[in-house]
């Protein structure tokens, strides 16, 4: 079996993995970063988007060995190592943005992309980059919420849901 080698949360991260080994198999079993989650296997609904040098990626549409050499980031590596949230996760808590919490890691890692794209989208455009992603718990209300929040924006004349 060939082995890849890439950084994860600013980590050094190697294993041995078949041709055929997703990125999101790869991180969860292989890495123990269990954040990263399967919700359909097809690429529907988003759970489970990483970074990739930079860029969001469903990592259940990506082999491991596309990955060889890149810098991959998973919601476990957005908080600060103090354990302080990033600001999109800290959106998300105050602004009530989960429920189940199935989602929010592929949500988070989507907003966080759209917020290094776009620094104060409107609320079309969370929607609409957000489209890949699939909530059954919120209605989507809250979450929009919580990106415009961490973008910085006035959300106080939105009411909550």
């Amino acid at each position: 079996m060939p082995e890849v080698t890439m950084t994860v949360n600013g980590k050094p991260a190697s294993g041995r993995i078949e041709g055929r080994t997703l990125l999101v198999e790869f991180l969860r079993e292989n890495m123990g970063l269990t954040g990263t989650h399967v919700g359909c296997d097809t690429s529907q609904c988003g759970a489970c988007v990483v970074h990739v040098d930079g860029k969001a990626v469903k990592a259940c549409t990506m082999f491991a060995a596309e990955a060889e050499g890149a810098g991959v980031t998973t919601v476990e590596g957005m908080a600060e190592g103090d354990g302080t949230l990033h600001t999109v996760q800290a959106a998300f808590k105050e602004h009530h943005g989960l429920q189940c919490g199935f989602c929010t890691p592929g949500m988070v890692m989507s907003a966080a992309a759209l917020l290094a794209e776009n620094p104060t989208p409107t609320e079309a455009e969370v929607r609409d980059y957000l489209e890949g992603n699939i909530c059954r718990c919120t209605g989507y209300h809250n979450i929009v919420k919580a990106v415009l929040a961490a973008s910085g924006q006035d959300v106080s004349r939105i009411a909550a849901e």
